[in-house]
């Protein structure tokens, strides 16, 4: 029987348990009559629920029950008083009856509460409200049959619902706990919540408990006015026993309960761990080793290369996800290591060493495809930039050479070697950057341990690829090292061409100048014929300079003639120079032979005319010796090209400024006629 079923009857105080105890320690049963007409069923189903409560060891030591009858009718009160004979004869010690101030017809009262004393079972005795205090103390009733006791109906009905509410709750909680506690795994787990919340029940519980030890402890001081004195549930009720059981019996199980919770979240995030590690693994021994093995290619260009980089940052990026996931996965591990039992730790770090092998493993795979692809990048760019050089190199080579002057010749052919040490310098950067990439290739590691093999062996497509450039650039370097050979010649030869040419034309510049030294200022003959010798010996000596002159000159020409047809040139300017010099060269033989000529003339006339006997066959001698070299004086230097040219004003004027070394006057006598033939001339 619950309070719940009946509580609009409980609330109408049909009857009530102030907790007051008679002298004999029984409890005190008050029934208050209204005016109204009372229910009897109801009356009766308060009553069997009031006596429900209390222990059996209460129930003995017997009720005394107050039928308060002031405000009812007598024949509702033997009613009632009958009906305790029905619902508790044996616990009933002693009814006392509440008569009022006008009080039923006392004959008639106890004539029949006499009549019926034996088949009663229990005493009955008439009482004003003034007297009740005879059989019952003060401090035990309550204030309406003018007593100390406190009590709040209400406030008792509320508490006895907490009670019941609580009661039920935990014995149907501690079933359900023990079910899930002490059954098998299948059913903990089917049954692992509870119809009830464990926590909110034991709270329930304490504030139940706490609220009754602190009745009872006001009601032991026998009430204050500080706090309530109304001990409705006393330990004799059993009300904090039965509560403290109940939380006992309750911690206990629950204690167990959150064991098992504890245990099976372990299980179950043990299992959660393992799906997940093997999702991860699953994925990337399986997806992500399959996206890796068909991104093996390097690209034939720096475009495809970059195309490939960016495939790879995708497939990295998908990576990253698992990789996030494994991070996770690894934390979630390391915190259960360290509250795990020795069975779960072996699990727990085979589960995460299998996870960071496969995850190493993995990315080791992406790194190194990374490597690859950035030096695949790097070499298919030092291939892009040799190529230009080369291209630059052989349109340079394909270009036809037409310098102005042997300068531009050289600065051509340094550039030429300039852009030769580019190309080799770069030709040694592609094979150093293809070693490099063929290196990172064969240094891949297997995408997993059941394909160990070596990944050049899927890759000889590449290698071949790679070796396949390095000689193509290397054919095509040697090419133009040829090429390059043939033009150095050539613009060598060009160079050496210029220089022939420049330095023929020195010759001829040369050869003017000693033509022209030879005519203005090679005038003198000498003042005797010491002197003169001397002179015909430095002419010669002068002529020998020109002759080397004008053989180096021939010589140039005729390097220059050997060049020209070997450079297949045939509109040059050296073709006028062979010319020039021959007619320098003539008129400077005709010079010097007349120079020559006179010089001899002009010893053979000092030599006479320094001799010592001077007789009329040496004057004439000497006359006519001086007469011959007049006449050579007087003739002019006829050029090959029809030019003349005279010396007798230059040869005269040198004669008689230098006549006082002439030692024989007579001499002077004899050349008159020369003078005169001058002046004539």
């Amino acid at each position: 029987m619950e309070a719940t079923t009946m509580l609009p009857i409980l609330k109408k105080k049909l009857a009530f348990l102030s907790g007051g105890k008679d002298r004999r320690s029984g409890l005190i049963l008050t029934i208050p009559l209204s005016s109204d007409q009372t229910s009897m069923e109801e009356l009766s189903a308060t009553l069997d629920y009031l006596l429900s409560i209390p222990s059996e060891k209460c129930k003995a030591r017997g009720f005394t029950v107050i039928v308060d009858g002031r405000k009812s009718q007598w024949n509702i009160v033997k009613t009632v008083v009958l009906m305790l004979q029905n619902v508790i004869p044996a616990e009933v010690s002693l009814v006392c009856v509440l008569k009022p101030d006008e009080f039923w017809d006392k004959k008639v009262t106890h004539f029949c509460f006499w009549k019926e004393k034996d088949r009663l079972g229990f005493e009955v005795i008439l009482v004003s409200a003034n007297k009740l205090t005879r059989y019952i103390e003060p401090s035990q009733l309550t204030d309406d049959f003018g007593g100390s006791l406190d009590y709040d109906h209400c406030d008792w009905l509320n508490k006895r619902l907490v009670f019941e509410k609580f009661t039920k709750e935990s014995t149907s909680l501690l079933d359900e706990l023990s079910i899930i506690n002490d059954g098998d795994k299948s059913a903990a787990e089917s049954a692992l919540l509870p119809s009830f919340d464990p926590e909110t029940v034991l709270q329930t519980g304490h504030e139940l408990l706490s609220e009754l030890q602190q009745r009872r402890f006001n009601g032991s001081e026998g009430g204050g006015q500080g706090g309530p004195a109304w001990c409705p549930m006393d330990e004799e009720l059993l009300a904090q026993p039965q509560v403290m059981k109940l939380l006992d019996s309750l911690r206990e199980q629950y204690t167990k309960y959150q064991d098992l919770c504890r245990q099976r979240n372990k299980r179950t995030q043990l299992d959660e761990i393992h799906t997940k590690v093997m999702q991860v693994v699953t994925w990337l021994q399986g997806p992500g080793s399959e996206l890796l093995k068909t991104q093996q290619a390097i690209g034939d260009s720096m475009r495809a290369a970059q195309t490939l980089q960016q495939k790879h940052e995708e497939i990295e990026s998908q990576h990253s996800e698992w990789f996030a996931v494994y991070v996770e996965l690894n934390q979630q591990i390391a915190a259960l290591l360290s509250a795990g039992d020795e069975e779960e730790v072996v699990e727990l770090k085979a589960l995460q060493q299998q996870l960071s092998d496969v995850c190493y493993r993995q990315a080791a795979s992406l790194e190194s495809r990374q490597n690859v692809l950035q030096a695949a990048q790097c070499f298919h760019s030092t291939t892009q930039e040799l190529s230009q050089q080369l291209d630059g190199l052989l349109g340079m080579l394909c270009a036809d050479v037409a310098p102005a002057d042997g300068a531009s010749i050289q600065q051509n052919l340094k550039l030429l070697e300039e852009k030769l040490q580019t190309v080799e310098a770069g030709l040694n950067s592609l094979r150093e950057k293809g070693t490099l990439l063929l290196e990172q290739m064969c240094s891949q590691p297997a995408c997993s341990p059941e394909a160990p093999e070596s990944p050049v062996v899927g890759q000889q497509d590449n290698v071949q690829q790679i070796q396949s450039v390095m000689e193509e650039m290397q054919l095509r370097k040697q090419r133009c090292e040829d090429m390059v050979d043939v033009r150095r010649l050539k613009m060598l030869q060009m160079v050496q061409l210029f220089k022939c040419e420049e330095d023929a034309l020195q010759s001829v510049e040369w050869l003017s100048e000693l033509l022209d030294a030879l005519l203005k200022t090679h005038v003198r003959l000498g003042d005797d014929s010491q002197e003169t010798r001397t002179m015909l010996d430095k002419h010669r000596k002068f002529v020998d300079v020109a002759q080397s002159t004008y053989d180096y000159g021939r010589q140039l020409l005729q390097a220059t003639v050997v060049l020209c047809q070997s450079l297949r040139c045939t509109t040059r300017s050296s073709g006028d120079t062979l010319p020039r010099l021959n007619r320098v060269w003539k008129q400077f033989s005709v010079s010097a032979e007349e120079r020559q000529q006179r010089l001899e003339l002009a010893l053979n006339f000092h030599t006479i005319a320094e001799q010592e006997c001077v007789d009329s066959e040496s004057l004439d001698e000497v006359d006519s010796s001086g007469k011959t070299l007049l006449d050579r004086l007087t003739m002019p230097i006829i050029f090959p090209d029809g030019y003349k040219y005279t010396i007798l004003d230059l040869f005269f004027s040198y004669f008689y400024k230098n006549h006082n070394s002439i030692r024989n006057r007579n001499i002077l006598s004899c050349l008159t006629p020369l003078k005169s033939l001058k002046l004539k001339y």
